[in-house]
């Protein structure tokens, strides 16, 4: 039925069936239910989970039964459009699924993604010069809009999405201006563009077009007054100064409109180009001290030849640039030139280092029609022209050395400062500024001047939430506090609202023609239209890394994503470091920030879900290797995946890398189990069991209990029995190690009827340890030997050794926890020969231990005192922390039998500095009542005898 229905956005929210010929409208009930809707289908036919439905239609104020109305806006959504569906029929319109709602219909059937669809086709046949057939396209397009775009709906999501929309239209209606002044139609549009421009005044391409329309139709002086307008709306709404384009579009109508143009003086005319600074420069003071040391000099001596900053986009490079070489200029008294390079700027090539020398050589004197045109001719003559003069050059946006190295060679006295997103390496005579993002008081300085102090300093908490959201970025801050400034109706709180759905922050970081997401992409085309390899490999390694959520790489993850060795992944991360699009994190170690991992996600390259099944692989084999390799006798739950490990030869290694890499390995398997994808979902869970015994060692419970909770989940919605018969084993444990036994035992019930379900006789055999372990952690060690009981028989029945030891263990542990130790010995001895064979030191420490506090139990400190020593060792090394915490207390309280509360005490310590019972009830209490004890003894033995 969903192949007949259309939706439509791009006015009031409304849908009609389409049946042979006719429209009929559906009812899509009340406004809620429509903002629902609009969810679903601006993604349509992508899933959407609960979470994100209520955040859209309520956001941080939803009512407490929000899921249970999104259910009943689903419902009704369902009955629409599918009136004659039947009770207990599917829904084929409206699916429910683990990853969330889905909405089958496709882009074709939602007025607002076909509108989208039809701007990218205009897009690429204006970039083949069809502009005719651009404009048609958009014409189309532009023809589905019926009014503002979701009318009469409120909310997050509707605010935000008719936002997004209005910037989509305003971008097809500058597209369709750009093709139709190509096609010499510029009188056409005047009266078009200047209503666009009136209603968007702060939109510096439509004010462009407009000035370009004006100017072609013999008007330039009203061209000259668009552009005067602009930058006085521009200095006081935002401080800013026009952009290149626009700057550009007004040298264009100078040049034709008087002689002789300012870019071209009179060749005794001392050039002065700088940039117009910040009204309100905020903070760098350190960096703008720095650099102007540099370019100022105290004393006589000679400026630096070259001085670099560089860092990643947004950060505001070429704003402090702009700022020290206003303070150091008159120190350059021969003049000061500028231009942007265009290293990183969308749909622009970047200038040519001849480009460059040519516009300075002009600027110098130089007669246009005696610029050479041969690069080194022209540098020789640039070298004349600054011999014996002081001249700072400021080169904004550099793509590289190479772009300015012919420049260089100018004499001392003259100064090249230059910004740039790469990281630059050059000679002595070189000095580099990597600037970095700003601190939250400066980012609270720069929303202030923007919005007003008393709106930033009304609450400091959403101030600092608000300027980590923006990441510290300059360009970020200066956009929100402009969209602030806009709207005085928002309070701090709302804008950073708004900023925490990570589907919009990129677009709500837009304000006229500033753009997060548009730097950002200007940083990604340079490295996709390099020329070298490493380059392009750079540029798809980022779009890849989009793809993965986890919180940093070494070069093996981002190989194994890209399908390169890893010396070639290495380089590619490198190189995206040297642009400053990824951080080192440490030592082969490499993360995003907030935003380029955002716009990363933006990327979706054609091979997605091949290369984040190969890095999910690549985590998986290395967990399970490492799991291995760390303790090979425990059983590795995790099933082999075909894919090339992280090496691993030595238990310590594989503790050391399971340490080390969990976060990453632990993020990886969330989005994995959080996938519709069956085969990633299934990687999830791999991942998850694979990472039991490090997490078990660890104690690290709540994430064990949420990995093996999602892997539960995913195992029942595939079909996978024997999956979620280990996850139900796995949640137990969890509850269990945290003092949640009755908890776990519904989850060991699960699992018993499962494996005997399955006639999986060695699980089942686990199991019936597991309840035993359950129950003496519960402390009712009565039912916990008769499951070990029945783990000993079972274990013997199918010869398996570890089971047995296993079931002697706990056994022992019963005894001595009932009270009866004597008896507890020959169990524990009989399985601490049988683990010393097989050589399992784990199960050898975990022996040792329960044998010495069964000898303390018998008041023979001196017999426990060898197996609680040689038990720490053992459990130290295997860094099981739970067990740690009873070898210390076990040996104070041997110290203390052994009148020697002094040592006693420094065990007490230990565990006390190691995180104590690692808040478990049962240890906590008894670290309690030891450290008492301890105490007392003390005491007793400084008061001395009785008199």
């Amino acid at each position: 039925m969903s192949e007949g229905i259309f939706i439509r956005l791009l006015g009031e929210v409304t849908a009609e069936f389409r049946r042979q010929g006719a429209e009929e409208p559906i009812d899509l009930g009340p406004a809620r239910q429509r903002t629902a809707l609009s969810i679903l289908a601006a993604v349509a036919p992508r899933p959407v989970p609960m979470d994100q439905l209520v955040a859209g239609v309520w956001g941080e104020n939803a009512p407490r039964n929000a899921e249970q109305s999104v259910y009943t806006y689903v419902a009704g959504l369902r009955r629409a459009f599918e009136p004659d569906r039947g009770r207990r029929e599917p829904s084929r319109v409206l699916a429910g699924t683990p990853a969330g709602y889905v909405l089958h219909v496709e882009p074709a059937q939602v007025d607002a993604l076909l509108f989208a669809e039809g701007i990218e086709e205009a897009r690429r046949v204006q970039r083949a010069g069809d502009d005719p057939q651009a404009v048609r396209r958009l014409d189309e397009a532009l023809g589905m809009w019926r009014g503002t775009a979701l009318s009469g709906l409120s909310g997050p999501f509707a605010e935000a999405e008719r936002d997004r929309l209005e910037q989509l239209r305003l971008a097809a209606l500058e597209l369709r201006a750009d093709s139709l002044l190509r096609l010499g139609r510029h009188r056409d549009i005047v009266e078009e563009l200047g209503d666009l421009t009136r209603r968007n005044p702060l939109r510096e391409r439509a004010r462009e077009l407009l000035m370009t329309a004006l100017f072609r139709s013999g008007n330039p002086a009203e061209a000259l007054k668009v552009y005067e307008e602009g930058r006085v709306l521009l200095a006081e709404e935002l401080g800013l100064s026009p952009g290149e384009g626009l700057r550009r579009c007004y040298e264009m109508v100078l040049r034709a409109d008087a002689a002789p143009a300012p870019s071209t003086p009179a060749p005794h005319e001392t050039p002065h180009q700088l940039p117009r600074p910040l009204a309100e420069f905020v903070g760098r003071s350190a960096a703008a001290g720095w650099l102007a040391e540099r370019l100022a000099p105290r004393a006589e001596n000679s400026p630096s030849p070259l001085v670099i900053i560089t860092g990643p986009p947004g950060v505001g490079k070429s704003a402090l640039a702009a700022h020290v070489a206003h303070l150091a200029k008159d120190r350059f008294p021969d003049g000061q030139l500028y231009v942007n390079c265009r290293g990183a700027t969308p749909e622009l090539p970047a200038l040519t280092p001849l480009d460059v020398l040519g516009r300075f050589l002009r600027a110098l004197g130089v007669p246009p029609n005696a610029v050479p045109a041969d690069l080194d001719e022209a540098a020789a003559a640039w070298r004349s022209r600054l011999h014996d003069r002081r001249v700072l050059v400021l080169l904004d946006d550099a793509a590289d050395l190479a772009q300015i190295r012919s420049l260089m060679s100018a004499s001392l006295g003259n100064t090249l400062l230059v910004t740039s997103r790469e990281t630059m390496s050059w000679g002595e005579d070189a000095v580099q500024l990597e600037l970095a993002r700003m601190s939250q008081a400066e980012s609270a300085t720069v929303l202030a001047n923007l919005a007003g102090a008393s709106r930033i300093s009304a609450d400091a908490g959403e101030t600092a939430r608000l300027v980590r959201l923006c990441d510290g970025l300059p360009l970020a801050l200066r956009i929100a506090g402009a969209r602030l400034a806009d709207r005085p109706d928002w309070s701090v709180s709302t804008l950073a609202a708004r900023l925490s759905d990570e589907r919009t922050r990129l677009h709500e970081l837009a304000a006229g023609d500033l753009a997060v997401r548009s730097s950002l992409a200007g940083s990604h085309t340079a490295l996709e239209r390099g020329s070298r390899p490493v380059d392009r490999l750079a540029a798809r390694t980022l779009a890849l890394l989009g793809l993965l959520h986890v919180p940093e790489v070494t070069a093996e993850a981002a190989g194994a994503l890209a399908g390169t060795a890893s010396g070639q992944a290495e380089s590619a991360l490198e190189r995206l470091v040297d642009a400053h699009l990824l951080d080192r994190a440490g030592p082969g170690r490499y993360q995003l920030h907030d935003l380029v991992r955002l716009f990363a996600g933006e990327l979706r390259p054609g091979d997605s879900r091949e290369a984040l099944i190969r890095a999910l692989s690549y985590y998986a084999a290395s967990t399970r290797l490492a799991s291995h390799v760390s303790d090979p006798h425990r059983t590795q739950l995790a099933a082999p995946v075909d894919a090339l490990p992280h090496e691993i030869n030595t238990a310590e290694e594989a503790r050391a890398w399971l340490r080390e890499e969990e976060p990453i390995l632990s993020a990886a398997a969330v989005q994995a189990l959080n996938s519709p994808d069956g085969t990633i979902a299934r990687l999830g869970v791999n991942l998850a069991f694979g990472l039991l015994w490090h997490q078990s060692r660890a104690y690290h419970m709540a994430e064990m209990k949420e990995l093996n909770t999602l892997a539960l989940r995913v195992s029942e919605r595939l079909g996978d029995a024997a999956g979620a018969l280990l996850a139900h084993g796995h949640i137990a444990l969890a509850l269990q190690m945290t003092g949640y036994t009755d908890e776990a035992f519904v989850h060991l019930r699960s699992q018993l009827e499962l494996a005997r379900r399955l006639g999986d006789a060695f699980t089942e055999m686990r199991t019936l340890g597991n309840l035993a372990n359950n129950y003496n952690s519960g402390e009712r060690y009565e039912e916990a030997l008769s499951w070990a009981e029945l783990q000993l028989a079972r274990a013997r029945s199918i010869d398996a050794s570890v089971g047995v030891r296993y079931a002697l263990m706990m056994i022992g542990d019963s005894h001595v926890g009932a009270g009866r130790p004597e008896k507890a010995r020959e169990a524990l001895y009989e399985a601490l020969a049988d683990a010393e064979e097989a050589g399992d030191s784990s199960f050898e420490g975990q022996i040792r231990l329960t044998l010495g506090e069964a000898h303390l139990d018998l008041e023979d400190p001196e017999q426990a005192l060898p197996h609680l020593l040689r038990a720490l060792e053992l459990i130290s090394a295997s860094g099981y922390r739970i067990g740690r915490v009873r070898c210390l207390i076990g040996l104070s309280r041997a110290y203390r039998m052994l009148k020697d509360p002094g040592r006693a005490l420094s065990y007490v310590d230990d565990a006390v500095a190691g995180g104590g019972g690692l808040g478990h009830a049962r240890w906590e209490r008894r670290l309690r009542e030891e450290r008492a004890a301890v105490a007392e003894a003390r005491a007793a033995i400084e008061a001395g005898p009785c008199p």
